[in-house]
């Protein structure tokens, strides 16, 4: 199933497991949107998300990345072909069993992590890393601002904790 919003973009959703706690189609479109609301020359609106389990999550990590380990968020960017002009953006895949004990772990509310985990993977898309420190701590204060917008508490408050989801 996939939304419009008003700024174009457009958010396919896909739930390879069933779990009552995965973000909503409207959620995910508005925590996207808060992103390319702020990259408004970006013609690339269109994302996909998917949650998976564990094991497709490992899968997914040990294929592109060569490591065999689950994480919460890959970011798969859309190459487009020589020629081909299309507004897609890529694909994030979330591992719920992750994304869930990190929240746990960390005392937030699933709902704010996913924000987060959504924001995260949407600004790899987009070009964004943390490979260096200057890198890291650009992308984490964009973050802080974005989720700021949506009410949501800075993620990097305590210091204790860090991603380990990865782009491809």
């Amino acid at each position: 199933m996939n939304e419009a919003t008003e700024s174009g973009c457009i958010v396919d959703r896909q739930a390879a497991i069933d779990e009552p706690l995965l973000p909503s189609l409207t959620q995910l479109t508005h925590w996207v949107s808060c992103v390319f609301a702020h990259h408004p020359d970006d013609k690339r609106l269109e994302v996909t998300i998917r949650f998976v389990d564990e094991l497709e999550s490992q899968t997914l990590n040990r294929d592109y990345r060569s490591k065999d380990k689950t994480t919460n968020v890959l970011s798969f960017p859309f190459e487009s072909p020589p020629g081909v002009d299309l507004p897609l953006l890529g694909d994030l895949v979330i591992c719920h069993a992750v994304v869930a004990k990190e929240a746990s772990e960390q005392g937030k509310s699933i709902e704010h992590h996913y924000a987060h985990m959504v924001i995260h993977g949407i600004l790899h898309l987009m070009g964004y890393d943390h490979i260096d420190d200057h890198e890291a701590e650009e992308m984490e204060q964009f973050e802080r601002e974005l989720l700021a917008e949506l009410n949501i508490p800075d993620p990097y408050a305590d210091n204790t904790h860090a991603l380990n989801g990865d782009h491809i």
